[in-house]
């Protein structure tokens, strides 16, 4: 018998993509499926497109943010199986079907996460363009076991969620980071297959970007410093060095001016290194967009690589001086 998966969606003000994601939904080939979106006090129209689409509307008494929102669909929720779906993404349509399968036949998986498609939901910018061709690359490349989720895009079974508990609902921007680490050191696996798979409506204002690569990097720094193995993204090895070149070719922009154009190949090489960090990436942008968009892709990447060596100083600093800061990942009694 086909196990009741459970589609959670915590919803604030995306009613442009709301209805894309729920139309994806009525087109999985899975079909034991009930929906429940969780508005957050959204004050668009929200409301009335989840309703038009016969989901199941649960409406916080406040705006909790989607960790908590998450957890809250949970309560209403009859499902074996809990698949946990943003708003602003399109499933492609034999995802849901893919993810029982996988959950069903190991015990020992605890969550299986996917990634993005290469092209974004609702195309605005070149921003947007590049943030969803660099995070199908990071995330796709993950591809099996890794030790963070997704939150965006993650299933579980219902009786694994009851063990691990809910999402620290103190974390709305690292709360993947905290739950990965929970699950996997209660001892079940978490796993990357690029088969659960959508189109996402990226950010397309370069500030926002960096904003969320800033304040998402520096919160990490406690559990990086906590949990060496995390896995992931900028936590790769590579890409960590790769940041601080960018960092460190800024800072040595000056050396030719200050000592002589000889000293030009200092930041140059530099960034030569920075850019060798990721070159898997840069090549299939190459492929994918073209070298004039390439171009483009690495100024922007570079900005983000500056951005993100500012922040692990940043999270450093606060570690050094915050006894708090250091105790982000212990959780608050209520979780």
């Amino acid at each position: 018998m086909n196990p009741l998966v459970s589609v959670i969606v915590p919803n604030y003000n995306y009613a442009r993509t709301l209805g894309l994601c729920l139309e994806a939904l009525e087109r999985q080939t899975y079909r034991n499926i009930e929906v429940i979106v969780v508005d957050d006090r959204s004050t668009d129209d929200s409301v009335e497109i989840a309703r038009r689409h016969g989901a199941r509307v649960v409406v916080t008494d406040t705006n909790i943010g989607a960790p908590a929102a998450r957890n809250v669909g949970v309560e209403h929720a009859r499902g074996e199986v809990l698949f946990f779906l943003d708003s602003d993404l399109a499933l492609a349509d034999d995802v849901v079907e893919h993810a029982v399968r996988l959950l069903t036949a190991d015990p020992g998986l605890g969550v299986v996460c996917g990634t993005y498609d290469p092209e974004p939901l609702i195309p605005d910018s070149r921003v947007e363009r590049y943030r969803s061709l660099q995070l199908h690359y990071w995330i796709s490349g993950d591809e099996g076991d890794i030790t963070t989720i997704y939150s965006a895009l993650f299933a579980m079974r219902a009786e694994v969620f009851r063990e691990i508990g809910p999402l620290n609902p103190a974390l709305r921007h690292s709360e993947n980071a905290e739950y990965g680490h929970r699950v996997t050191t209660r001892g079940y696996r978490i796993v990357l297959d690029n088969r659960i798979r959508g189109r996402h409506d990226h950010d397309d204002r370069l500030k926002v970007v960096l904003s969320k690569f800033f304040h998402r990097a520096r919160l990490h720094i406690p559990l990086y410093l906590r949990r060496p193995d995390f896995n992931g993204g900028p936590a790769n090895s590579s890409r960590g060095w790769g940041s601080l070149a960018a960092l460190f070719a800024v800072l040595a922009a000056p050396l030719p001016a200050l000592l002589g154009p000889a000293w030009a190949a200092v930041p140059l090489a530099l960034l030569v290194a920075s850019i060798a960090s990721d070159l898997g990436m840069y090549r299939f942008v190459r492929r994918y967009a073209g070298l004039r968009f390439t171009l483009y892709f690495t100024a922007v990447h570079f900005l983000v690589n500056v951005t993100v060596a500012v922040a692990v100083f940043a999270g450093a600093a606060q570690c050094l001086v915050s006894s708090r800061f250091r105790r982000t990942y212990d959780l608050p009694a209520e979780v």
